[in-house]
């Protein structure tokens, strides 16, 4: 004899999934007003939660179309990164030979210098 289960309920687990499902649950609210057994819920009020979901929808595909352009000028950043890292270090290193007696002057192009010296360590017996 077989049983049957009383239906489980899947919820989306990605937001612009679970948004849908949303504006979806609104709309039969709305359509069927005074008479929607949604009114019954006691901690909940789609009447006034309802209207949240299509602001809170267009903040989520801006906010994933920000995510991929992001993603496209992190892309590009990384094609000059290596070039502007080895300038920057080459630089320091001529800088430093210029100016061996007074390494302070680098302060000048924006480089921070740390002239003092290095503690030792203190010996653990």
């Amino acid at each position: 004899m077989g049983t049957r289960t009383s239906g489980r309920i899947v919820l989306p687990k990605k937001p612009a999934e679970l948004l849908d499902l949303a504006a979806n649950i609104y709309k039969k609210h709305q359509a069927d007003g005074e008479n929607s057994p949604l009114n019954a819920q006691q901690d909940f009020n789609w009447n006034l939660e309802g209207p949240k979901v299509a602001p809170c929808k267009s903040n989520h595909e801006k906010a994933e179309e920000a995510a991929k352009q992001a993603e496209q000028l992190y892309r590009q950043r990384d094609i000059d990164l290596p070039s502007v890292k080895a300038i920057v270090q080459n630089s320091a290193q001529i800088l430093k030979s210029i100016y061996a007696k007074n390494p302070k002057v680098l302060g000048e192009y924006g480089f921070v210098v740390d002239d003092s010296k290095t503690a030792k360590k203190p010996k653990i017996e």
